[in-house]
């Protein structure tokens, strides 16, 4: 490969980063501000991108700003470039500094077992462990907080390299007053009425997964209340308001007012380790290798 594969292009990731912005937000004030830089500014590097490009990308009007043409075809490539390049910077210092590692992991799951392992056999390396919001995992990879994550499963799993570690039973969880409290086991249908709640714009997936719905003979899961983040949900248990799946196993509490029920004829929950595919460190195969000998099993 010559030069010649490779001809000159002057063209600023900063400038394309910050009009990414513009595109996104189609309006040059809500952009500064986003951007915490003045807006003639702004519009001066826009207006220098525009000149580096040799095409017009935005066009203001009364309502805001429009993409030209030309604008609605370098949006999705400049949103690859930007990830290309973030993704070659992260790499280039994964290999120039292949004795740090971040591991994350979701709620509900304990990894020091194969963390405590892993700094055992790498005494120099710098391992850090850090906690990942429950619907976050893949992003976090994504966006290189974290090289590795154990979290479960539903997410959408594409660009990365997943594991199943270990399975969780999923449990029925009511109030302790609840007509099913005490029973060793439940089935769908002894929920077929109970409202269930929703989390508000979570992964579709995810949703059908942990509320199994639709049912096995097509009916819907029934709803209950819509709530925003994913713990308001055991307060709606221990009030009565909704039952919910959750993973578990038996003996194990999530709070004292809110018991949990085995589930028969509900296929578990999967514990998984999650990579970028086609991370090659040497750290990241090590904690591989220490995931599937240590973590096997709920804590």
């Amino acid at each position: 490969m010559t030069d010649r594969d490779f001809p000159a292009v002057d063209l600023d990731l900063r400038l394309v980063g910050y009009w990414v912005v513009v595109a996104e937000q189609r309006h040059f004030g809500r952009a500064a501000a986003a951007l915490h830089i003045a807006q003639p500014s702004l519009s001066r590097q826009i207006r220098r991108l525009e000149q580096q490009l040799g095409a017009r990308l935005l066009d203001r009007t009364p309502q805001g700003t429009r993409l030209t043409e030309a604008g609605e075809v370098f949006l999705p490539r400049a949103k690859a470039l930007l990830r290309s390049a973030t993704q070659a910077m992260a790499q280039a210092r994964a290999a120039a500094q292949p004795a740090k590692i971040t591991i994350g992991y979701t709620p509900g799951i304990i990894i020091t077992p194969a963390v405590r392992e892993l700094r055992r056999e790498h005494p120099d390396a710098n391992v850090h462990v850090q906690h990942v919001d429950w619907d976050q995992a893949r992003d976090a990879l994504l966006d290189h907080r974290v090289d590795a994550v154990v979290t479960r499963l539903p997410f959408p799993t594409d660009r990365l390299q997943v594991t199943i570690l270990y399975d969780e039973p999923r449990m029925l969880a009511v109030p302790v007053d609840h007509r099913l409290a005490g029973r060793t086991s439940v089935t769908l249908e002894d929920i077929a009425d109970e409202p269930m709640p929703r989390v508000r714009h979570s992964d579709p997936a995810w949703s059908a997964f942990w509320r199994v719905d639709p049912r096995p003979d097509g009916r819907p899961a029934p709803d209950g209340p819509v709530i925003d983040a994913l713990q308001d949900k055991f307060e709606l248990i221990a009030a009565g308001q909704a039952v919910a799946i959750t993973a578990g196993f038996h003996g194990s509490t999530l709070r004292p007012d809110i018991t949990l029920i085995p589930m028969e004829g509900v296929e578990p929950s999967h514990v998984v380790l999650a990579r970028r595919a086609g991370d090659r460190s040497r750290l990241l195969a090590a904690f591989g290798k220490l995931a599937e000998a240590h973590l096997t099993e709920p804590p």
